[in-house]
C-alpha cells in the first residue's frame, strides 16, 4: 500500500445521516452498526481476502469508544458512547477499529505500532479518512468518576470505582503537583 498524504480524502463508506441516526431506537442502532462493520470488513477483505470476519460486542466500558480485541476475535464497542455519538461511530470509530483488525492480520501486523504507518495508510487509502487516533467524546456517563480525593494543594482528584477500590485496599496515589498522597474526601451522588 502506498501513502496518500497529499490526496484529498473522501469517506469510502459514505457519510451517515445524523437525523436518521438520532431517530433510531437501540435495536435499530445496533443493527446499523453491525451493517457498517460488515461493509468495512468487506472493503478490508478486498485488500486481504483471508481476513477473518470479526465478531462484534457492545461490552466495552470506560473512556474507549472501540477496541479491536484479537484474542477474542473481534471488535468491541462502548454502548454508552455509541448512543451519544451515533454519527461519529458510524463514520469514524467503526473504520478505525476495522483498520486495526486488518493491520493485525497482515503479514508482520502483530508487530506494527497500533496507530503507526500501516494503520494510517489503511485509514487514508482504504477508508478515505484522516487517521485520527483519539476521540473527543464526553465520557462522563460512560466512565463515571464519582470518588473525589484531596491532596495538600487542595486539588480535587476524580477516581473511578476501580481506582477507588484499589485505594481502599492500600494502593497509594500522589498529586502530580504537590506530590502529597491523595486522601478520600467524598463520593459525588449523581441525580
Amino acid at each position: 500500500m502506498t501513502d496518500l498524504r497529499s490526496s484529498p480524502l473522501s469517506p469510502v463508506l459514505g457519510q451517515s445521516d445524523a437525523q436518521a441516526l438520532e431517530a433510531l431506537d437501540e435495536t435499530a442502532l445496533e443493527s446499523l452498526l453491525l451493517k457498517r462493520a460488515e461493509a468495512a470488513w468487506q472493503l478490508a477483505q478486498d485488500v486481504h481476502p483471508d481476513l477473518p470476519r470479526p465478531k462484534v460486542w457492545f461490552d466495552l466500558r470506560g473512556r474507549s469508544a472501540g477496541q479491536a480485541h484479537y484474542q477474542r476475535g473481534g471488535l468491541r464497542f462502548n454502548w454508552t458512547l455509541l448512543r451519544e455519538n451515533r454519527q461519529a461511530f458510524m463514520d469514524e470509530i467503526v473504520p478505525h477499529e476495522m483498520a486495526h483488525w486488518l493491520v493485525f492480520h497482515l503479514e508482520g501486523g502483530a508487530r506494527a505500532r497500533p496507530h503507526g504507518r500501516e494503520w494510517q495508510t489503511v485509514m487514508r487509502k482504504l477508508y478515505g479518512l484522516k487517521p485520527i487516533v483519539t476521540h473527543r467524546f464526553d465520557v462522563a456517563r460512560a466512565s463515571p468518576t464519582p470518588y473525589l480525593y484531596r491532596c495538600r494543594c487542595e486539588t480535587l482528584h476524580r477516581f473511578t470505582g476501580r481506582r477507588h477500590s484499589q485505594a481502599m485496599k492500600g494502593s497509594r496515589y500522589r498529586c502530580r503537583y504537590c506530590r502529597a498522597t491523595l486522601t478520600f474526601a467524598y463520593r459525588e451522588i449523581s441525580e
